[in-house]
Protein backbone atom coordinates (compact mmCIF):
# COMPACT_ATOMS: atom_id res chain seq x y z
CA UNK A 1 0.00 0.00 0.00
CA UNK A 2 1.07 3.38 -0.62
CA UNK A 3 -0.33 6.47 1.84
CA UNK A 4 1.04 9.94 3.21
CA UNK A 5 1.86 9.57 6.54
CA UNK A 6 0.59 12.24 8.83
CA UNK A 7 -1.05 12.78 11.94
CA UNK A 8 -4.88 13.98 12.44
CA UNK A 9 -6.83 13.69 15.06
CA UNK A 10 -3.96 13.33 18.10
CA UNK A 11 -3.61 9.78 16.17
CA UNK A 12 -1.12 8.57 12.91
CA UNK A 13 -2.92 9.19 9.56
CA UNK A 14 -1.95 7.03 6.79
CA UNK A 15 -3.68 9.92 4.02
CA UNK A 16 -3.25 9.75 0.15
CA UNK A 17 -3.93 5.73 0.77
CA UNK A 18 -4.14 3.44 -2.45
CA UNK A 19 -3.41 -0.24 -2.92
CA UNK A 20 -1.77 -0.20 -7.08
CA UNK A 21 -2.45 -3.31 -8.93
CA UNK A 22 -0.07 -6.08 -9.26
CA UNK A 23 1.49 -4.51 -12.38
CA UNK A 24 1.86 -1.23 -10.57
CA UNK A 25 4.38 -2.39 -8.21
CA UNK A 26 7.89 -1.35 -9.37
CA UNK A 27 10.97 -2.51 -7.28
CA UNK A 28 9.51 -3.19 -3.88
CA UNK A 29 8.37 -6.37 -2.01
CA UNK A 30 5.25 -7.79 -2.88
CA UNK A 31 2.94 -9.24 -0.19
CA UNK A 32 -0.05 -11.88 -0.99
CA UNK A 33 -2.16 -10.07 2.06
CA UNK A 34 -5.22 -8.85 1.65
CA UNK A 35 -4.93 -4.83 2.01
CA UNK A 36 -7.98 -4.78 4.76
CA UNK A 37 -6.82 -7.25 6.56
CA UNK A 38 -3.24 -5.84 7.24
CA UNK A 39 -4.94 -2.48 7.59
CA UNK A 40 -7.31 -4.60 10.52
CA UNK A 41 -3.76 -5.97 11.71
CA UNK A 42 -1.21 -3.72 11.81
CA UNK A 43 -2.93 -0.11 11.62
CA UNK A 44 -5.16 -0.75 14.57
CA UNK A 45 -6.18 2.90 15.90
CA UNK A 46 -4.86 4.80 12.54
CA UNK A 47 -6.68 7.13 10.62
CA UNK A 48 -6.77 6.00 7.17
CA UNK A 49 -7.99 7.98 3.92
CA UNK A 50 -8.06 6.58 0.77
CA UNK A 51 -11.02 5.34 -1.49
CA UNK A 52 -14.71 5.64 -0.77
CA UNK A 53 -14.68 2.02 -1.53
CA UNK A 54 -11.95 0.84 0.74
CA UNK A 55 -13.11 2.77 3.47
CA UNK A 56 -16.45 0.88 2.90
CA UNK A 57 -14.54 -2.47 3.14
CA UNK A 58 -13.15 -0.71 6.88
CA UNK A 59 -16.47 0.39 7.97
CA UNK A 60 -17.92 -3.01 7.47
CA UNK A 61 -15.40 -4.17 9.47
CA UNK A 62 -15.86 -2.32 12.49
CA UNK A 63 -14.17 1.25 11.68
CA UNK A 64 -15.47 4.32 11.99
CA UNK A 65 -16.09 7.26 9.64
CA UNK A 66 -14.26 10.12 10.63
CA UNK A 67 -15.01 12.47 7.38
CA UNK A 68 -16.70 11.61 3.97
CA UNK A 69 -15.02 13.93 1.74
CA UNK A 70 -15.31 14.95 -2.18
CA UNK A 71 -12.28 17.29 -3.00
CA UNK A 72 -13.49 20.05 -5.96
CA UNK A 73 -11.35 22.57 -8.27
CA UNK A 74 -12.16 25.26 -10.28
CA UNK A 75 -10.11 26.49 -13.17
CA UNK A 76 -8.97 29.81 -12.79
CA UNK A 77 -6.51 31.28 -15.86
CA UNK A 78 -8.25 29.17 -18.21
CA UNK A 79 -11.69 29.29 -17.15
CA UNK A 80 -12.84 32.80 -16.11
CA UNK A 81 -16.80 33.26 -15.11
CA UNK A 82 -19.04 34.59 -17.95
CA UNK A 83 -18.99 38.12 -17.03
CA UNK A 84 -15.37 37.91 -15.82
CA UNK A 85 -13.10 37.75 -13.00
CA UNK A 86 -13.18 42.17 -12.98
CA UNK A 87 -16.84 41.80 -12.03
CA UNK A 88 -16.48 39.10 -9.18
CA UNK A 89 -14.12 41.27 -7.96
CA UNK A 90 -16.35 44.30 -7.25
CA UNK A 91 -19.31 42.09 -5.90
CA UNK A 92 -20.96 44.32 -3.88
CA UNK A 93 -22.36 43.47 -0.46
CA UNK A 94 -25.45 44.75 1.30
CA UNK A 95 -25.86 47.70 3.33
CA UNK A 96 -24.07 47.64 6.17
CA UNK A 97 -21.32 44.75 5.25
CA UNK A 98 -18.06 45.29 4.51
CA UNK A 99 -15.18 43.06 3.23
CA UNK A 100 -12.08 43.50 4.97
CA UNK A 101 -8.56 41.32 4.84
CA UNK A 102 -8.38 38.44 6.71
CA UNK A 103 -5.94 39.63 9.33
CA UNK A 104 -7.92 39.37 12.34
CA UNK A 105 -7.30 37.59 15.87
CA UNK A 106 -8.86 34.04 16.44
CA UNK A 107 -11.07 34.86 18.79
CA UNK A 108 -13.10 37.78 16.27
CA UNK A 109 -13.82 34.55 14.04
CA UNK A 110 -14.70 32.31 16.31
CA UNK A 111 -18.44 33.40 16.72
CA UNK A 112 -19.53 33.50 13.39
CA UNK A 113 -17.80 30.00 12.58
CA UNK A 114 -19.37 28.42 15.90
CA UNK A 115 -22.56 29.61 15.18
CA UNK A 116 -22.32 28.70 11.30
CA UNK A 117 -21.30 24.63 12.14
CA UNK A 118 -22.99 24.38 15.21
CA UNK A 119 -24.35 20.68 16.00
CA UNK A 120 -25.63 18.47 13.19
CA UNK A 121 -23.72 20.27 10.63
CA UNK A 122 -22.00 17.63 9.26
CA UNK A 123 -18.39 19.74 9.81
CA UNK A 124 -19.39 20.03 13.93
CA UNK A 125 -16.10 18.82 15.56
CA UNK A 126 -15.85 19.50 19.14
CA UNK A 127 -11.65 20.47 18.14
CA UNK A 128 -12.80 23.35 16.01
CA UNK A 129 -11.82 26.70 17.32
CA UNK A 130 -8.12 24.92 17.74
CA UNK A 131 -7.92 24.02 14.07
CA UNK A 132 -8.85 27.51 13.23
CA UNK A 133 -6.18 28.82 14.81
CA UNK A 134 -4.03 26.74 13.44
CA UNK A 135 -5.20 27.53 9.71
CA UNK A 136 -5.08 31.28 10.30
CA UNK A 137 -1.57 30.63 11.79
CA UNK A 138 -0.60 29.06 8.67
CA UNK A 139 0.33 26.09 10.40
CA UNK A 140 -2.40 23.73 9.62
CA UNK A 141 -2.41 23.92 5.85
CA UNK A 142 0.40 26.83 4.75
CA UNK A 143 0.57 30.30 4.87
CA UNK A 144 -3.07 32.39 4.47
CA UNK A 145 -3.16 34.47 1.54
CA UNK A 146 -3.96 37.96 0.84
CA UNK A 147 -6.96 36.89 -1.46
CA UNK A 148 -8.67 35.76 1.88
CA UNK A 149 -11.45 38.12 2.91
CA UNK A 150 -13.68 38.53 5.75
CA UNK A 151 -17.08 40.34 6.31
CA UNK A 152 -18.07 42.81 8.95
CA UNK A 153 -21.60 44.49 9.82
CA UNK A 154 -21.91 48.23 11.32
CA UNK A 155 -20.68 46.99 14.60
CA UNK A 156 -17.20 45.66 12.45
CA UNK A 157 -18.05 42.25 13.71
CA UNK A 158 -17.00 39.36 11.96
CA UNK A 159 -19.98 37.84 10.37
CA UNK A 160 -18.67 35.40 7.30
CA UNK A 161 -15.13 34.72 6.07
CA UNK A 162 -13.25 32.96 3.16
CA UNK A 163 -9.74 31.95 4.22
CA UNK A 164 -7.61 30.38 1.71
CA UNK A 165 -4.08 28.50 2.54
CA UNK A 166 -1.18 28.14 0.17
CA UNK A 167 -0.57 24.13 0.12
CA UNK A 168 1.95 22.37 -2.16
CA UNK A 169 2.09 25.54 -4.75
CA UNK A 170 -1.72 25.65 -4.87
CA UNK A 171 -4.41 27.83 -3.11
CA UNK A 172 -7.18 25.75 -1.30
CA UNK A 173 -10.25 27.17 0.06
CA UNK A 174 -9.46 26.14 3.51
CA UNK A 175 -12.89 27.17 5.41
CA UNK A 176 -16.03 29.32 4.29
CA UNK A 177 -18.35 30.07 6.51
CA UNK A 178 -20.87 33.14 7.96
CA UNK A 179 -23.18 33.23 11.07
CA UNK A 180 -26.75 32.44 10.26
CA UNK A 181 -27.94 35.31 12.58
CA UNK A 182 -25.94 37.80 11.67
CA UNK A 183 -25.60 38.24 8.23
CA UNK A 184 -27.79 37.68 4.89
CA UNK A 185 -27.99 34.26 3.01
CA UNK A 186 -25.33 34.56 -0.23
CA UNK A 187 -23.12 36.34 1.79
CA UNK A 188 -20.74 33.24 1.81
CA UNK A 189 -21.07 33.28 -2.30
CA UNK A 190 -20.56 37.28 -2.57
CA UNK A 191 -17.11 37.02 -0.80
CA UNK A 192 -16.21 33.29 -2.40
CA UNK A 193 -16.45 35.34 -5.56
CA UNK A 194 -14.00 38.18 -4.95
CA UNK A 195 -11.85 35.75 -3.29
CA UNK A 196 -11.80 33.47 -6.69
CA UNK A 197 -10.90 36.63 -8.61
CA UNK A 198 -8.13 38.09 -6.23
CA UNK A 199 -5.99 34.48 -6.53
CA UNK A 200 -7.18 35.02 -10.33
CA UNK A 201 -5.29 38.35 -10.45
CA UNK A 202 -2.19 36.47 -8.37
CA UNK A 203 -1.66 34.53 -11.60
CA UNK A 204 -2.76 31.31 -10.16
CA UNK A 205 -4.03 28.38 -12.67
CA UNK A 206 -6.65 26.90 -10.12
CA UNK A 207 -7.70 26.26 -6.50
CA UNK A 208 -8.97 23.61 -4.54
CA UNK A 209 -11.36 22.76 -1.70
CA UNK A 210 -12.48 19.63 -0.07
CA UNK A 211 -16.31 19.55 1.34
CA UNK A 212 -18.15 16.82 3.45
CA UNK A 213 -20.65 14.76 2.28
CA UNK A 214 -24.04 16.14 3.30
CA UNK A 215 -22.68 19.96 3.60
CA UNK A 216 -24.94 21.94 1.22
CA UNK A 217 -22.47 24.43 0.69
CA UNK A 218 -21.22 21.88 -2.04
CA UNK A 219 -24.31 23.58 -4.20
CA UNK A 220 -22.46 27.24 -4.31
CA UNK A 221 -19.29 25.34 -5.02
CA UNK A 222 -21.02 23.90 -7.92
CA UNK A 223 -22.52 27.63 -8.81
CA UNK A 224 -19.23 28.89 -8.68
CA UNK A 225 -17.54 26.40 -11.18
CA UNK A 226 -15.78 24.23 -8.80
CA UNK A 227 -15.88 20.65 -10.43
CA UNK A 228 -15.60 17.30 -8.87
CA UNK A 229 -11.96 15.63 -8.80
CA UNK A 230 -12.29 12.70 -6.53
CA UNK A 231 -14.18 11.43 -3.60
CA UNK A 232 -12.51 9.94 -0.06
CA UNK A 233 -13.12 8.47 2.80
CA UNK A 234 -11.64 9.02 6.57
CA UNK A 235 -11.86 6.24 8.86
CA UNK A 236 -10.87 4.95 12.56
CA UNK A 237 -9.35 1.40 12.29
CA UNK A 238 -10.74 -0.43 15.21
Amino acid sequence: MRYVRRERAGRPWADLLSVPAPGEVEGGVVSAADPVEFTLSAMSGWVVSGSVDFGEQLLRRGASVLRHGHTMYRGLAGDPPADGWAAWARTPLRDGFRAVPCDRDTEELLPARRAAYGPGHPDHHPDSDEQLHLLLAGHLIGPVLPASTLAVDEEDRVVAAVVLNHFEDVPWVANVFRHPGLSYPGLGRDLLRRSLAGLAAAGFDRTVLTVTEGNPARRLYEALGFRLEQSSLSVIVP
